[in-house]
């Protein structure tokens, strides 16, 4: 008998066609958003912001920085999921609720604190790809609430970073890494495509 998850994972697919009259409550975004940020991160640095698009003309702002694709402009909601450079700066009030709750030894956060700011201070390449992979984790959990939900959605990598952040006034340290297409599916899109065998992609050690 099939998970609940393995079926929403055999069932997903990456939409290219959207109901345009579609519209998601603020209520419903904030869920979606509520589940991506279960994500992990590295010393639970949350080096996550997302910019819900949804009205119009946000929209087409987001499309023609993202090559005029249509979904951009049909789907409820396209998320920007960003992630943040510099985030060790903020690891201390990160942890500060883990810690108030008793979860997280205030050793255990010291040494992660110490960890951070040795291995992200002065080496820039290592907090963009940081950034980039919580963003990225935080995008495939959305991608899952979202089929969790009964919605269509899309991961899209096509889009003009420096366009994206002029546009939605991202700071500095604040990267955009993946559009996120959400909103009703409409007629048009493919079955889910077939994955390569596990054999092939598989090395036990």
């Amino acid at each position: 008998m099939k998970s609940a998850l393995q079926t929403l994972l055999e069932n997903r697919v990456s939409a290219n066609h959207f109901d345009p009259a579609h519209v998601l409550a603020d209520a419903e975004i904030e869920q979606l958003l509520n589940a991506a940020t279960r994500a992990p991160s590295a010393y639970h640095l949350q080096n996550w912001k997302f910019v819900a698009v949804r009205s119009a003309e946000a929209k087409r702002r987001l499309q023609a920085a993202s090559y005029g694709q249509q979904k951009v402009a049909d789907a409820a909601v396209t998320f920007i999921c960003c992630g943040t450079l510099n985030a060790h700066r903020g690891l201390e009030a990160s942890l500060r609720p883990s810690v108030d709750a008793g979860i997280l030894p205030p050793a255990v956060r010291d040494g992660w604190l110490r960890a951070a700011e040795s291995a992200h201070r002065d080496d820039a390449r290592a907090q963009r790809d940081e950034a980039i992979r919580s963003a990225s984790l935080a995008a495939m959990v959305l991608l899952l609430a979202a089929e969790e939900r009964g919605l269509a959605s899309c991961a899209l990598g096509g889009f003009d970073a420096e366009a994206v952040a002029r546009e939605f006034d991202l700071a500095a340290d604040e990267l955009p890494v993946m559009l996120v297409t959400v909103g009703r599916a409409a007629a048009g899109n493919w079955p889910q495509k077939p994955r390569r065998p596990v054999a092939e992609v598989m090395v036990l050690a």
